[in-house]
């Protein structure tokens, strides 16, 4: 879930085409003519690895951003760009295969598939069962960013922390109903799926009383790896490489993922029906799953990759890190977000306004 936010995303409705930023392909000479248009979250592939394709293959790509799962299909849905493939978030994948709007991949035009690690490809079944449809990209848990300075590692071992009084206005939360109601329905002894009125009534309203106690600092996406380098929170609740980007920048932070479990995410591409040129698709997708590539865009995002050569190659600091490399009981306590219904969909989204206005 993504996913699946950093800092400095670029403006979503800009289409960039990454041979205006340089490529070595600005003189022509190596072009067929070929052009995909790539969808995915900010900043989420290395700009060094885009050139890099369109020098290997002459295939131009063109590249537009997003922030959020749901900003995704409303961009997709308006149908105003016919996108060749897209990244976003396993339920929002699950959502638009059930809708009927995902082309099957051609699994033996890529050699590298067999680079991706077995264990996730089978998670990755809650939402492409028969493993049709998607390429994992990136995975990861959603946790907790913490200022060891203000906090000890007992204290974030549970998601109550983010009800206690002695941390008031220094918890961050994510401005994403999923990601924020998740905590909350945990805590309750409820799935991460919930879908039973009262039980996510129940939810709020333990999330409206985090706003009445003045608890929550703010409610971010993107800005949540800058506020805790800045030290401006003691908590927030997180996307796993997100924490591991902030860490990088303050020695003072560490991460935890709450011993009652939490949302285990999947980023995966997928080809949609609007695609114009699926060959050129398998290509890319090909290329990204290559050894080389997947280093490239690990070091990139630090987010956990897939690819089972960047986890064999990886610095033991990182193979010990949680955000970067969760321990097999961490994911065999999460579970994996599913595509609600409309309806259900609604529900969510009524009781997120309400919150928010609250």
């Amino acid at each position: 879930m993504k996913k699946r936010m950093l800092c400095c995303v670029l403006s979503a409705a800009m289409l960039v085409s990454m041979t205006a930023c340089g490529s070595s392909n600005d003189s022509g000479s190596n072009k067929t003519g070929e052009t995909i248009t790539v969808l995915n979250y900010g900043k989420y592939y290395d700009e060094d690895a885009l050139k890099q394709f369109e020098e290997e293959t002459g295939i131009t790509v063109k590249y537009e951003e997003y922030e959020s799962p749901e900003e995704m299909y409303t961009k997709y849905k308006a149908g105003s760009i016919d996108y060749d493939v897209i990244c976003s978030s396993e339920y929002m994948v699950q959502k638009l295969i059930e809708e009927g709007e995902v082309l099957e991949m051609d699994f033996p035009s890529m050699e590298n598939y067999g680079n991706l690690d077995a264990s996730i490809l089978e998670l990755s079944a809650t939402y492409d069962s028969n493993h049709t449809y998607s390429v994992p990209f990136f995975y990861g848990t959603l946790g907790l960013l913490y200022d060891t300075t203000k906090v000890d590692a007992a204290t974030v071992s549970s998601w109550d922390c983010l009800w206690n009084p002695a941390y008031k206005d220094e918890i961050i939360m994510e401005n994403s109903v999923r990601d924020t109601f998740a905590p909350a329905l945990i805590s309750l002894g409820y799935s991460l799926n919930e879908t039973n009125e009262d039980h996510l009534r129940e939810a709020l309203d333990i999330l409206k009383k985090q706003k009445d106690d003045g608890i929550v600092y703010a409610y971010y996406v993107d800005e949540t790896a800058d506020a805790m380098i800045g030290e401006e929170a003691a908590i927030a609740l997180c996307y796993s490489g997100e924490a591991a980007l902030a860490m990088e920048e303050n020695e003072n932070l560490s991460y935890a993922i709450p011993k009652e479990g939490s949302n285990l995410w999947i980023d995966s591409w997928f080809v949609p029906k609007t695609c114009q040129n699926k060959d050129a698709v398998m290509k890319f997708l090909n290329f990204t799953c290559r050894d080389d590539i997947a280093e490239k865009n690990f070091e990139y995002v630090l987010y956990s990759s897939p690819i089972n050569s960047v986890v064999e190659n990886m610095d033991d600091v990182y193979k010990n890190d949680p955000s970067i490399c969760p321990s097999n009981e961490s994911v065999s306590n999460c579970e994996i977000y599913v595509s609600l219904s409309d309806e259900d969909a609604a529900k969510y989204s009524t009781l997120w306004q309400e919150l928010l206005s609250y």
